[in-house]
């Protein structure tokens, strides 16, 4: 929804109420500090990434992240830091500028079989070529997604895999 359009219709019916009792009109939720949509996958900037309690740096180190590109959600923001969470589900702060805006992406599990491998192919459709056959856990950069395939890449593999198998890319997202 255009946030221009919710300003102008708050406002009239605002104005337009002028005349009428008091109402407590409902004022629009503020932006974040980004400015950026919340949530969104981002991936770490560097191979070693201090995970914190909350978003300061008197907030203890809860853990460490070894592996840049890894992708990562952002759930909130607060000054210069971000609360993310990773394919597990942890949650932890990090402040901002160790984080990318480069779309990367994990094959995940299958709630049924964590060892299943993953087909990676030669274009987006089923009927294509099989030009690998991925664990859980690779890591890919994103190249690109139509809403139900994504084009990834990584160690000796380029490819297309079903969106819905990876952590990363929301259901449905398109990406260019």
């Amino acid at each position: 929804m255009n946030v221009a359009w919710v300003r102008r219709v708050v406002l009239a019916v605002t104005f337009g109420m002028a005349g009428m009792p008091a109402v407590q009109a409902e004022a629009p939720s503020p932006k974040n500090v980004s400015g950026l949509p919340i949530p969104r996958f981002v991936s770490l900037k560097t191979d070693r990434v201090n995970v914190r309690g909350g978003p300061t740096k008197d907030n203890d180190v809860s853990w460490v992240y070894s592996r840049a590109g890894l992708p990562v959600e952002i759930t909130a923001e607060f000054e210069n830091w971000r609360r993310i969470r990773d394919w597990e589900g942890t949650e932890g702060w990090v402040y901002h500028s160790l984080l990318s805006g480069r779309r990367t992406a994990t094959v995940a599990p299958n709630e049924k079989n964590k060892e299943e491998l993953f087909l990676l192919y030669d274009k987006p459709d089923p009927a294509g070529a099989v030009v690998a056959k991925l664990q859980v856990g690779v890591l890919a950069a994103v190249k690109r997604c139509s809403g139900n395939w994504c084009r990834i890449s990584g160690e000796g593999f380029d490819g297309w895999m079903q969106q819905e198998r990876l952590w990363g890319v929301y259901p449905g997202e398109k990406l260019e």
